[in-house]
This record gives C-alpha cells, structure tokens and sequence, in this order.
C-alpha cells in the first residue's frame, strides 16, 4: 500500500452536492426539496391537481450521464475477471482472444496455476502464469478455455485529463463484479509499495491517482474512462500513518495502461520483459541502518562489471547519500529517484567513502534489466 508522508488534517465541515444528474424539476434557487414560492395572484397548487390520484406514475427516464454510465458498464465488466490463487484473490481484464490477462504481480504472488471466475459467472477456468513483471507490479497469465471471453477496449493513458470521470471495476473484498466511481485526481504520481510477503514492493512510475475507491481485491482490475476504455490497472491504495496505517479515503493508484499494454505485449511475445524502459546505476545496493535504527543512506554491496557506476569510479563499501541532489537514505528513495530517469542520462551520485570523505561522481545511467 502507498504510504502518504503528510498527515491528513480532520475538518468538520458542511458538504454541498452539486446537483449531479438533476433533472428539470429539481432546478431550484434554494437547497434541494425547499418550497418554491408561488407566482403572485397565481392559484395555489395541489398535490392531487398536479398528479390525479388514478394516473399513472410517470416514466423514468435516465439522464445522459448515467445512461453513460450503464453502457460503459455493460460494456466492459464482461472483460474483468476474478483471480483466484493459493492465498487469496484480486482481479485481472482479458486483453486478447487467446486467453491473456493481464493483473497485478501480487495478485499472482509466488502461484503458477489459477482459478479465472468471469463477472457473467459459471464455472471458474483453469489459467497458467505466462510471466510476472515484479518491478513494475504487473503479471500476465493465460485461460486454458479462453472460449467465450471478451477482450477489452485499452486506451491512451496519455491523453487522460484531471478531472475525468472514470470507473474502478473488480472484485473488491471478493465482490464480483463490482464497479466504483471517482475522477482522475492527479496524473504523473511516482509511488512505491511497502515490500512484503506476497507484495514486489515495486516503484510505479507516471501513475494515476483517483478518487475511485479501491479496496482490496481490485488490485489487477480495471480503471475505465466514460468511452469503455481501460485507461488503468488499479493496483494500491494510500493509507494514513497518522490514523495506525488506515486507508485514506479516495486516494488510490493505478498502473497507466499504456504501461500494461507495454509489459503484456512484451510478455507475450518474448517471454518475458525485454526492455524495462528504467534506468538502473549499475549496483547492487542495500540499505545501512544508523545508531538509531533509521536509514542512513544505501550501501554498494557490489558494482556490475563494464557499467556505468565502474567507469564512474564507484565501489564496493561506498554509501550512495543522494541523487541529483535528491536525499537517498533507503533502497526505496534510490528507486524512485531513478524510476524518474531515463536510460542514457547521467546522475551525479554522492558519495561518502570508507575513509569517511565524500565526492561526487557522474554516472551515465543504463537499462535496468527485466
């Protein structure tokens, strides 16, 4: 789960609704069931003029916006499916008509075989593991029966808006088939899970945050615009440190689909991911603890022969303190530093020595291997 460093203040505070979805009856000055004044010299009117008692109730008739809503639905929950693995279960979306899907890699967790239950029901379907993509958190596996599945629609992540109105669909808390609502609150996030049993602990970059309520069980799921496209994979959820780890209410992420289009096709082609698209300083690192049990800074266990981070001049029992300026106390802050770069850019990387001097050394940074 992602963590918010900020505390969340607690306001007592009056909520207004912004008439979403009124039809023309409700277009009141005043709040929403207040008494209209009459027109003056007008006859007042009755509940009985108004409706005679023997006619008929009038007609429902949607409004554009939920009507949207129902057809986006109707469109694409039929695409998610629920995961069913040894130690639990999440969600995943059919991406083609050879059985793929593509879910979380902590939904498939340490499992090769699964049960793939469809939001329409019926028998759950046997499905294999095609390859997991633990940096990134995504996974794809495969139906062995993929008759009758619907691949959905996948969107350009890139052209998502703040403010969009889009849909979480999956089997929150084992819920098949459920959908929420939110928009699209911030685009661009770099967020890093907590490792863990069962969870990469994997650094997401250009994320998307919404208001969309997930819970668990939707991680692997899908995140749709209004058009019936996946624009996301909703993956975490952010929690309060200051509320004992608490999930913080209508703050939630989700991997970009362009990312899973990404990864999944790589998968499926290859095997495996070929090209991770991250940059990596060419160390295997680990985390040094102070006198006081917090993280100090990263240490270089061992520099990768012919990298980068040789040719820079870094060494075994150097303390990576920061990046570009950037503090790096855990192996978790160096990750989401360099989840920001590119291959090919270089990073100033201080240093503090064995001999207790520091320096600072360029390093032209590389792939990070799949």
């Amino acid at each position: 789960m992602g963590v918010s460093k900020t505390g969340v203040a607690l306001l007592a505070a009056a909520v207004t609704l912004a008439g979403c979805g009124q039809g023309p009856e409700l277009r009141t000055s005043g709040m929403v069931g207040s008494p209209v004044a009459p027109t003056p010299g007008a006859p007042a009117s009755t509940s009985a003029e108004a409706s005679p008692p023997d006619s008929p109730a009038p007609a429902y008739v949607p409004d554009a916006l939920e009507t949207a809503y129902e057809r986006t639905i109707a469109k694409v929950l039929p695409s998610i499916v629920q995961i069913t693995t040894d130690n639990g279960l999440g969600s995943g979306v059919v991406y083609d008509d050879a059985g793929h899907i593509i879910t979380n890699a902590h939904v498939v967790g340490s499992s090769k075989r699964f049960e793939v239950t469809l939001a329409s029901g019926g028998a759950p379907r046997t499905a294999r593991l095609v390859n997991s993509f633990e940096l990134g958190d995504l996974a794809v596996i495969k139906v062995e029966d993929p008759a009758g599945l619907r691949p959905a629609v996948f969107g350009d992540s890139a052209r998502l808006r703040v403010g969009e109105i889009v849909m979480a669909m999956g089997n929150p808390l084992g819920l098949s088939g459920s959908v929420t609502d939110g928009i699209v609150s911030a685009l661009g996030r770099t967020i890093t899970e907590p490792g863990g049993e069962g969870s990469p602990g994997a650094t997401i970059t250009g994320a998307i945050q919404t208001s969309a309520p997930i819970n668990p069980g939707n991680s692997g799921g899908a995140l749709v615009n209004l058009r019936g496209e996946v624009v996301g994979v909703p993956t975490l959820t952010a929690v309060n440190p200051e509320l004992g780890n608490a999930q913080a209410p209508g703050i939630g992420f989700a991997i970009p689909a362009n990312t899973a289009k990404d990864v999944a096709t790589q998968i499926i082609r290859d095997g495996k991911v070929t090209n991770t698209r991250r940059a990596a300083l060419g160390v295997v690192v680990q985390t040094v603890i102070d006198m006081n049990g917090e993280p100090a800074g990263v240490s270089v266990v061992r520099v990768q022969r012919n990298s980068g981070a040789e040719r820079a001049g870094l060494k075994a029992g150097d303390l990576i303190v920061s990046v570009n300026g950037t503090p790096t106390p855990s192996t978790q802050e160096l990750a989401t530093v360099l989840a920001q770069l590119k291959p090919g850019d270089d990073a100033k990387v201080e240093t503090l020595r064995p001999n207790g001097s520091t320096t600072t050394v360029t390093v032209p940074l590389e792939e990070l291997p799949g």
